[in-house]
């Protein structure tokens, strides 16, 4: 079974007006995608930003629950953060990768948008299930991903869809239906 590693990014991303734009890092992406991280056996979970002073909360906000009072209150979120990395860039996750595994992971990316060679869920499960390789789940706050990033991505996964024509979920919501999808029972 292949290593599964999660990346949230935050920059470079499109805003509604596909505009590129760097967004904010929230309390609840951290926790929220940290706490599937671990039910869903994730290696690593990393956030992406280009600013320092917004590394610096994330790392203030992870740092409440992993030391002191608030890791004494709730171990499991002390757990769970366990597995959050902060870095920059993605070439700075890719490479935090490769050193650990020996190896590039492969990159998958995540969008809402359909696109002519996206691999389903099925087939996913199944590379992530029987390929002994690293594999990076790729996240895109704002309006998602550079498009020129989507192109590059080693495989492109399926969008999550409901049953009507609204399809703008929370960044937390959809990497939550995504981990279950790949790994759940």
């Amino acid at each position: 079974m292949g290593d599964l590693y999660v990346v949230l990014i935050h920059a470079p991303v499109y805003n509604k007006n596909k505009e590129i734009v760097a967004t904010s890092i929230t309390n609840l992406d951290i926790h929220d995608i940290a706490r599937c991280s671990a039910t869903y056996r994730v290696k690593g979970y990393y956030l992406v930003h280009p600013a320092k002073a917004q590394r610096e909360l994330a790392q203030r906000i992870m740092g409440f629950w992993q030391e002191g009072f608030g890791a004494e209150y709730n171990p499991d979120r002390q757990e769970a953060f366990s597995l959050v990395h902060l870095a920059a860039t993605l070439p700075e996750v890719l490479a935090d990768i490769k050193l650990e595994q020996g190896m590039n992971p492969l990159c998958v990316v995540t969008d809402a948008r359909r696109q002519d060679n996206s691999i389903s869920y099925t087939a996913m499960r199944q590379r992530l299930e029987n390929e002994n390789t690293p594999f990076l789940l790729l996240f895109g706050t704002g309006w998602g991903i550079l498009q020129e990033d989507v192109e590059k991505a080693d495989l492109i996964l399926e969008p999550v869809y409901g049953p009507g024509a609204y399809n703008h979920l929370s960044v937390r919501s959809a990497a939550a239906i995504i981990l279950d999808r790949l790994r759940g029972h």
